[in-house]
C-alpha cells in the first residue's frame, strides 16, 4: 500500500473533530448546570438565548452563578489530565527521534476517539457530569493536543530541506489548525440544532477513527527505525529520551542556551495570555449584554479562521523583507489591539469586529517555533519539540485554570477584565524578543552559534 509524506490530512481531521467538540462541551456543561441550579429546563431554541441583562431579575443572578460554576468546572477538567499529559508529551515526542513520529500522532487521535465516545454516552444517557473527569484523565494518558502538535511540528521539520521551508511548513500547520477550528466552530451550532449533542459527539468520534486509519495505513514514517531500536520500551530507550532533552541545554554554548531559553519563555508567555483568554470567548459571549445563542457562537468561532489564514499570508509575505523579530512584533501588536477591543465589546456587531485587529495575531507562534528550530542541530529537533510540547501543555492548562479563576472572580463587575489582562501580558514576550535582538540572533541560526562562537561542546555536537 502506497504511503504519503502528508501530515496535513491528519491535522485537518484531528483539529476539526477536536474543535467541533470544544464549543459543544462548554455549551452542554452550561446547559446541564443551568438545569441543575435553576431546576428549570434550558430553552432549546437557538433563536432565543438563555440570558438576562436586567440586574434586578432573579434570572440574572442565576445566570452569573452558572457562569462561575461552568468556568470552575472547565478548570477542574483541565487540571485532571495535566500530569499524565505532561509525562506522555515529553516521552512520546522526544522518543520520535529514534522510533518514529507516528506514535505521537496516533495516540492523541485515539484519545480523541475515546473522549468523544465518552461525551456521546454522557449526553445520550444523561450520565452525571463528573464522568467528564474520567475522559479528561484518559485523554491525558494518551498525550492530548500538545503531543499531537509536537508530533506534527517534528514531522514538518523532518521533511523540510531549508530554514525558509521549515518556517512555511510550520506556519502552514498553524493555518490548517485555524481553518479546521473555524469550520468546526461554524457548524457546531447547526449540529446542535439539527442533530443534538450526542450525534454531534458521534460525528467527532467517527472523524477521529478515520484519522487513526489514515495514520496507520497511509502516512509514511519519516524516521527509519533500525533493528537495534526495535524495542522502544527498553531501559536504555527511556534514558535516551530524558537525556536528549537534558543534553539539548547541557551541550550548548552560553549564548545558544540563553537564546533557546528566552525564545521558550517568550513563546510560553504569549501562549499563556492568548490561550487563557481565547478559552473564555464562549462563556463571555453567552453572558449579558451579548447573550449569544449557539449559532452566533459558531459564527464567531468561524471568524477566527480568517485570523489563521491572514496570519499565514502575512507571515509568507513578511518573511521576504523582514527579519523574524519584526514579524513577531507585528503579531503582538495585532493581539493587543484585539484584546483591548474585546474587553469593552457591548454589542454583537462590535464583538464580531473584534476579529479584525486580530488578523495577524498568530504570526508569533510559527516564527518563534522556527527560530528555535533554526538554533538547534538536526539531531536535536525531536528533543526541542518535546520540550516545547511539554511546556505548551503545561502552559495551556495552567493558563486555562488561571483565566477561568480570574473570570469567575471578576464576571460580576467587569467580564472583560481577562482580556485586559491578556493585553497586558504581551509586554513579557515583547521585552524578551527585544533582548534576543540585543544578543544578536541571526537568520543563519545554529550555524552562527556553532561556527562563530567556537565552543568545544558545540564542536562535539557538529562532529
Amino acid at each position: 500500500m502506497k504511503k504519503f509524506l502528508l501530515v496535513e490530512p491528519v491535522v485537518i481531521l484531528y483539529c476539526f473533530a477536536s474543535f467541533l467538540t470544544f464549543p459543544l462541551l462548554q455549551q452542554y456543561i452550561y446547559r446541564r448546570l443551568w438545569e441543575d441550579i435553576t431546576n428549570s429546563s434550558f430553552i432549546d431554541n437557538l433563536n432565543i438565548s438563555q440570558c438576562e441583562a436586567n440586574t434586578s431579575n432573579p434570572v440574572y443572578i442565576h445566570q452569573k452563578v452558572v457562569q462561575k460554576r461552568a468556568s470552575m468546572f472547565s478548570m477542574s477538567m483541565d487540571l485532571s489530565g495535566l500530569i499524565p499529559s505532561l509525562l506522555v508529551t515529553l516521552i512520546i515526542v522526544a522518543y520520535g527521534d529514534r522510533h518514529g513520529r507516528k506514535a505521537s500522532l496516533f495516540l492523541p487521535s485515539l484519545g480523541g476517539f475515546v473522549t468523544s465516545s465518552f461525551y456521546f454516552s454522557i449526553s445520550y444517557f444523561s450520565w452525571p457530569l463528573y464522568i467528564f473527569f474520567f475522559s479528561s484523565v484518559i485523554a491525558g494518558f494518551l498525550g492530548g493536543f500538545a503531543t499531537f502538535l509536537g508530533g506534527c511540528f517534528s514531522y514538518a521539520a523532518d521533511i523540510s530541506h531549508s530554514a525558509k521551508q521549515k518556517t512555511i511548513r510550520i506556519a502552514l500547520i498553524d493555518m490548517i489548525l485555524g481553518v479546521s477550528s473555524g469550520l468546526a466552530g461554524i457548524v457546531s451550532g447547526y449540529f446542535i440544532e439539527k442533530f443534538g449533542f450526542f450525534w454531534s459527539y458521534g460525528t467527532a468520534s467517527a472523524l477521529h477513527f478515520v484519522n487513526m486509519m489514515y495514520i496507520i495505513f497511509f502516512l509514511q514514517e519519516t524516521v527509519h527505525v533500525s533493528e537495534s531500536q526495535a524495542n522502544p520500551f527498553s531501559t536504555e530507550g527511556f534514558r535516551e529520551v530524558f537525556s536528549g532533552v537534558f543534553l539539548l541545554f547541557r551541550n550548548a554554548s552560553i549564548k545558544k542556551r540563553a537564546l533557546i531559553s528566552l525564545m521558550l519563555f517568550g513563546f510560553m508567555s504569549y501562549l499563556f495570555g492568548q490561550y487563557g483568554s481565547s478559552s473564555l470567548f464562549t462563556l463571555y459571549e453567552l453572558d449579558s449584554p451579548l447573550c449569544w445563542d449557539a449559532v452566533l457562537i459558531g459564527w464567531g468561532s468561524a471568524l477566527s479562521t480568517f485570523i489563521f489564514v491572514t496570519s499565514f499570508l502575512g507571515l509568507f509575505l513578511f518573511t521576504k523583507w523582514m527579519q523574524d523579530h519584526y514579524i513577531v512584533f507585528i503579531g503582538l501588536l495585532s493581539w493587543t489591539t484585539g484584546m483591548l477591543m474585546a474587553a469593552f465589546a457591548q454589542t454583537t456587531l462590535l464583538m464580531f469586529l473584534v476579529r479584525l485587529p486580530l488578523v495577524l495575531a498568530f504570526m508569533p507562534f510559527p516564527i518563534l517555533r522556527s527560530m528555535m528550530s533554526k538554533v538547534v542541530l538536526d539531531t536535536e529537533q525531536g528533543a526541542l519539540f518535546a520540550c516545547i510540547a511539554c511546556l505548551e501543555s503545561l502552559t495551556g492548562t495552567v493558563s486555562g485554570v488561571v483565566f477561568s479563576s480570574v473570570y469567575a472572580a471578576t464576571v460580576m463587575w467587569l467580564p472583560g477584565f481577562c482580556f485586559l489582562l491578556a493585553a497586558g501580558l504581551v509586554l513579557i514576550p515583547f521585552t524578551l524578543v527585544c533582548i534576543i535582538m540585543y544578543i544578536g540572533y541571526g537568520e543563519e541560526g545554529r550555524h552562527v552559534l556553532l561556527v562563530n562562537e567556537g565552543e568545544p561542546e558545540d564542536a562535539d555536537l557538529v562532529s
